[in-house]
Order: structure tokens, then C-alpha cells, then sequence
């Protein structure tokens, strides 16, 4: 699949995504989406990032500040956003969960806000 069809099926299904989480109730404004190389240098550098290889890089991931009741929501109050994320299609990883990694103890990287279609 060419990239262009990458990043067309991954906005696709963030628009699914923006959806659901007005149904929900919900209210989000966008983070970061496009990050240059430069950027996720620094980012891998401070431990933001623990990767150089990020979707982030290939206009495949982005960031969503998400509230509820005019507050800014953790892990826990978007898990079943993330859920649904990845019941959209096999290739999306969700930052809170990274397909079930973190509640399986294999890591312990956080990225709540992080919504992101693979790629490779």
C-alpha cells in the first residue's frame, strides 16, 4: 500500500474516531500530527519518544488532547477510545494501551493521547 493510502486510511479512521468520542461525549483539540525529524531527535533525547522509526514521521499518527466536563482526560477515562482505535483496524495502535503491551507488563511507555496506524 503506498503511503498516500496509508495516510488516507489512517484519517479515515481518525474522523471514525472523532466521532465516537462526540458520541461519547467527548471534546478534543488536536496535538501533534506531522513531526520532523528534528524534532523526534530531541524528543528520543529528553524520553518523550523511544523511537526514531515514529508514525508521527510519516503523517501516521497524531495527538489528541481529550476532556470531559471541561477536564483534560488520563488513560483511564479515554480507554474506551483507544479500544475502539484499535478495533478499527489491526494496523492502529492505540498509546495507552500499545495493543494490550502495557496492561500485559511488557512496557511501561505511556502515550495516552497517542492514536496511530503502523505503517511497516
Amino acid at each position: 500500500m503506498s503511503m498516500v493510502a496509508q495516510q488516507d486510511a489512517f484519517f479515515a479512521d481518525v474522523c471514525l474516531l472523532r466521532a465516537e468520542l462526540v458520541r461519547l461525549g467527548y471534546v478534543a483539540t488536536l496535538g501533534e500530527a506531522s513531526r520532523p525529524i528534528e524534532m523526534q531527535m530531541i524528543y528520543v533525547k529528553t524520553g518523550r519518544s523511544k523511537t526514531m522509526n515514529s508514525e508521527h514521521l510519516k503523517r501516521c499518527a497524531i495527538d489528541l488532547n481529550i476532556f470531559k466536563d471541561g477536564k483534560l482526560c488520563g488513560r483511564e477515562e479515554i480507554k474506551p477510545l483507544g479500544i475502539y482505535w484499535e478495533s478499527l483496524s489491526p494496523k492502529n495502535r492505540w498509546g495507552g494501551s500499545w495493543r494490550g503491551l502495557i496492561d500485559a507488563g511488557k512496557s511501561s511507555f505511556i502515550d495516552a493521547p497517542h492514536f496511530e496506524r503502523r505503517t511497516g
